[in-house]
């Protein structure tokens, strides 16, 4: 179920005349201006997103702090929710999202190919070129995919840096590790099934590596969440296909959650984001992609929201350059193209559900 979170419940309203309104970004066009008063008389702006809301309220905030006259309606739901939600609004031809902001990359450029319209951020020329797709999607992160463990169970000798380590591991202890082992299900996550995909492109040997890792039997999981919490309980052991994002940022306050970045290759996971053609706020939602693409904005997602920065000019090392400085050539970050689209085809999908329920035993 979708939770709306109007300005009031993130912060107070702000009211201004339309001369106190904000002036252009530094280095924007100067007819960006129109941008800002248009998006002004329009008032808000509604996001559809799949970022939780704990993650975004900065961003939100910070949001409305520059553009105080514009409110921000966020709707925050899972991935699969929102894609059916959206195509169905906008069949009906009832009110929508004016901004798209999904994790699941696949099906968020899906709906950009039917239902984005062209905009030329501002921004650019700062984003690396695989993020950015027609000028119509924009990846807006840089989120590794990570393994989880129990740090009390599993001793620090015994953690996997690769998928091939953690597939041995699993294997040479399935006594231990029996339904104990955590990953999404590709079936009912829109997210998983699309990093399932991306580990098969990425590993020759993947559905035998999966095998492996399930001959203690998985428990599979629709929500990062939940697989954090039963790791951290001890519930499960580890946990792989992980947003590390959100495994960071819960690491900070959990002792009992470690992470492990696999060092043969670590996908790189882009938020893709896209306004509608039917955005009743078209304005307001070029200024809130604009913002996002920011050194401001990516910079309170970086440093107040735990969301690696796909800029490499953010204070801090949670961005491309510190990224890359840890982890090198390990980082495989998902395209923002077409070749997303590949496993979408029902048949192909079909296929490829049987294919990983086979190796995963399930």
């Amino acid at each position: 179920m979708s939770n709306i979170f109007p300005l009031s419940l993130i912060a107070a309203t702000v009211f201004v005349s339309m001369s106190a309104v904000a002036a252009p970004p530094q280095g924007y066009p100067s007819d960006y201006q129109s941008v800002i008063d248009a998006a002004t008389k329009e008032g808000k702006v509604v996001v559809y997103s799949t970022t939780d809301i704990k993650a975004a309220g900065p961003l939100v905030k910070g949001f409305e702090a520059t553009y105080p006259g514009i409110k921000v309606e966020y709707n925050d739901m899972n991935s699969t929710e929102l894609y059916n939600r959206f195509i169905s609004e906008q069949a009906s031809g009832g009110t929508s999202g004016d901004v798209v902001w999904s994790s699941s990359m696949d099906t968020g450029l899906k709906l950009a190919t039917d239902y984005a319209q062209e905009y030329k951020s501002p921004e650019l020329a700062q984003l690396p070129k695989w993020a950015v797709w027609n000028n119509k999607a924009y990846g807006t992160t840089y989120e590794p995919v990570v393994f989880i463990y129990n740090k009390r169970m599993i001793p620090a000798g015994d953690v996997p840096d690769s998928h091939a380590a953690l597939a041995k591991l699993i294997a040479s202890q399935t006594d231990k590790f029996k339904s104990k082992v955590t990953t999404y299900d590709i079936e009912k996550s829109g997210l998983g099934f699309m990093l399932s995909v991306q580990d098969a492109k990425a590993d020759p040997n993947y559905f035998k590596t999966l095998a492996d890792v399930a001959k203690g039997g998985l428990a599979v999981q629709s929500s990062t969440g939940t697989m954090m919490e039963r790791v951290s309980s001890g519930e499960n052991l580890i946990g792989f296909n992980i947003l590390g994002s959100y495994a960071e940022a819960r690491a900070k306050t959990d002792p009992s959650l470690g992470i492990a970045y696999p060092k043969d290759y670590t996908l790189v996971l882009s938020r893709v984001s896209f306004i509608s053609q039917q955005a009743q706020h078209s304005h307001a939602a070029k200024l809130w992609l604009d913002y996002v693409l920011s050194e401001k904005g990516q910079s309170i997602l970086a440093n107040q929201a735990d969301i690696p920065s796909l800029r490499n000019d953010i204070e801090g090392k949670n961005d491309i350059d510190g990224l890359t400085k840890m982890l090198g050539n390990a980082l495989k970050p998902i395209p923002v193209d077409e070749s997303l689209l590949e496993y979408l085809q029902p048949k192909k999908r079909l296929d490829y559900i049987k294919q990983w329920r086979t190796a995963a035993g399930k």
